[in-house]
């Protein structure tokens, strides 16, 4: 189906859960997914601790956990929403990072980039920061969010510019590099 990742491959499940208590999710509700068959490996090699946070065992059947978050439709079709890395806690509320690159990135000039991350907040639990670069100053970008639909929960609380958005050799966002610049900053 359109817009789904379709369904899994013979000898393979998915499974939508809680991410918190690994309880099944009804079909169309977001929640950590789950796949489970022939095909999930053993564990990761020498490294007992790694292969339990990704590796678990629901009524009988191995799963690997794999960090994004979806949905199933009543056809079994899975959907990917987002990455649960992708999130921040603020103030005890999941935040999607990208979400808020979405809304922001609608409003941004087209030579604007952004990036979303998290760091550490000693009062909220975690603040979402926002590296920006290309055609857009500051107070602009301040601006602009100001303006946003986003609730105030959503908005970045620091706004960080840098020459150019991390990126991977794949071209692909650098999520690690981009915590580095923001813990960097706030230190």
């Amino acid at each position: 189906k359109p817009g789904t990742v379709g369904l899994p491959l013979p000898g393979g499940s998915f499974r939508i859960v809680d991410p918190a208590t690994l309880e099944t999710l009804q079909v169309g509700e977001d929640g950590l997914i789950l796949f489970g068959g022939t095909q999930v490996m053993l564990g990761y090699l020498n490294d007992p601790e790694k292969t339990a946070a990704a590796i678990i065992e629901l009524d009988g059947r191995r799963w690997y956990k794999t960090g994004d978050k979806g949905h199933l439709d009543e056809d079994g079709f899975l959907t990917i929403v987002d990455r649960y890395s992708r999130f921040a806690k603020v103030g005890g509320e999941m935040i999607s990072l990208g979400a808020i690159e979405t809304v922001i990135g609608k409003l941004l000039p087209e030579d604007a980039e952004i990036l979303a991350t998290a760091v550490p907040d000693g009062r909220k639990g975690e603040m979402v920061v926002l590296l920006f670069a290309g055609g857009i100053e500051r107070d602009e970008l301040k601006a602009l969010i100001d303006q946003s639909a986003l609730n105030p929960l959503m908005r970045p609380s620091r706004l960080i510019p840098v020459e150019a958005i991390p990126k991977l050799g794949s071209g692909k966002n650098d999520f690690n590099r981009a915590k580095r610049i923001a813990l960097e900053a706030a230190a």
